[in-house]
């Protein structure tokens, strides 16, 4: 018996392990602090009034022997892959049923995905970005290259014509930067894509959180994008679902490699690996789509995204070198007095109780930078800023 090996190549522990583990320890030492996160990505604002109603009923069916309901198809309810459907085409995006598949959450499709895909692969994925993309890949043995964001391309890099990936990871609004790709930006990226065969594995788990119209929220609103790209989202942050877990996949028709259909791929892995999201919780999911529902969904948001805004407020008053929280709710700040990012973390926590995260976590090109969160609470916001200045 042999262990997969490549799992010996991650770091010790998940960043956000981490970051629990180094908070815990302060904690114990310092039982009386009130300590103040601003660091993992998870929200706080209570699962909206028509998502907790239309659970109750799905609860209440579960209950009764006529109404019950035992294992569901695997790509998920039709009513809810049809309600998405149906807010694609709000954004003038045309896709059928059989193209999206649900899931407990973006976080295991872009893990999982995977297996449709040979591990001899080169993975083009971007520095820095959401850790799951590299450690996924290296778990699997992968060759991986990165594109790397700076202050000069705003965390927004773009297509190096001299690599030529099979497999490209792209996340807009970005996690960790909270940048955001224009449409003619993802244009590069589709041509570039489908100019060496590639497939591009979409994270757009931040998409409800673009107000700025002009900023596309799915790739596929680009012309070409079906022929080559893989759409992940997940109802997490744009409702809350965090600790309830639900996202969706989207997998055109239209995308063929090697004369095979990665629909079909896909399907048949998920009929094999996966028995489904909760009823229960799929009819949460869909009430997330009706009128009120998005409605109500846009009240949170709105709420963290001036969260974001005082943070960002805040930083402009100490001079502190930003991006993001205009289109996302995280902010990307660069260490004061070239500070590492561990640095930094260490001190915000020792001196102030506050907690983000590192940017040396998120790849080697986020060292000496800084992600903060807007999903807190105003009173703890405001308290952390007062804490900062």
């Amino acid at each position: 018996m042999k262990v997969n090996d490549h799992l010996l190549n991650l770091s010790d522990s998940y960043l956000f392990s981490a970051i629990g583990q180094k908070v815990k320890e302060y904690r114990l030492k310092n039982p009386d602090c009130k300590i103040i996160s601003l660091g993992i990505g998870d929200v706080t604002r209570p699962l909206v009034d028509e998502v907790v109603r239309s659970m109750e009923e799905a609860v209440a069916e579960m209950a009764a022997a006529s109404t019950f309901r035992g294992y569901g198809d695997e790509q998920g309810y039709l009513f809810l892959r049809q309600a998405i459907c149906g807010y694609y085409a709000k954004k003038n995006v045309c896709l059928h049923e059989d193209e999206v598949f649900i899931s407990d959450g973006a976080k295991s499709d872009l893990g999982n995905i995977l297996d449709i895909f040979s591990e001899d692969n080169t993975v083009l994925i971007p520095d820095p970005s959401y850790p799951v993309y590299a450690d996924s890949n290296m778990m699997a043995g992968r060759n991986i290259v990165s594109a790397k964001g700076n202050i000069e391309n705003g965390f927004l890099p773009l297509p190096d014509p001299e690599i030529r990936p099979d497999l490209i990871y792209l996340c807009s609004p970005s996690n960790p930067t909270g940048a955001v790709y224009t449409r003619e930006e993802l244009k590069l990226w589709v041509e570039y894509a489908l100019s060496n065969s590639a497939v591009i594995l979409f994270d757009a788990a931040y998409e409800a959180f673009v107000h700025d119209p002009s900023l596309p929220t799915s790739i596929y609103q680009v012309e070409g994008a079906k022929e080559c790209a893989i759409e992940f989202c997940s109802l997490s942050k744009t409702a809350g679902f965090s600790g309830v877990r639900c996202g969706y996949t989207v997998v055109p028709q239209e995308l063929v490699r090697d004369g095979v259909s990665l629909n079909r791929l896909w399907l048949r892995r998920q009929t094999t690996k996966f028995n489904g999201v909760s009823y229960i919780v799929q009819r949460g999911a869909a009430a997330v789509f009706t009128y009120a529902g998005l409605a109500q969904v846009k009240e949170n948001i709105a709420y963290y995204m001036e969260n974001a805004r005082l943070i960002a407020q805040k930083l402009d008053q100490l001079g502190i070198w930003h991006v993001g929280g205009e289109n996302a709710p995280y902010i990307w700040l660069k260490c004061p007095d070239s500070m590492s990012s561990w640095d930094y973390f260490e001190y915000l926590l020792s001196s102030f109780q506050i907690v983000g995260t590192p940017g040396a976590g998120f790849g080697a090109q986020g060292e000496g930078f800084f992600r903060f969160s807007s999903f807190g609470s105003r009173e703890n916001i405001l308290e952390a800023m007062a804490r900062l200045s």
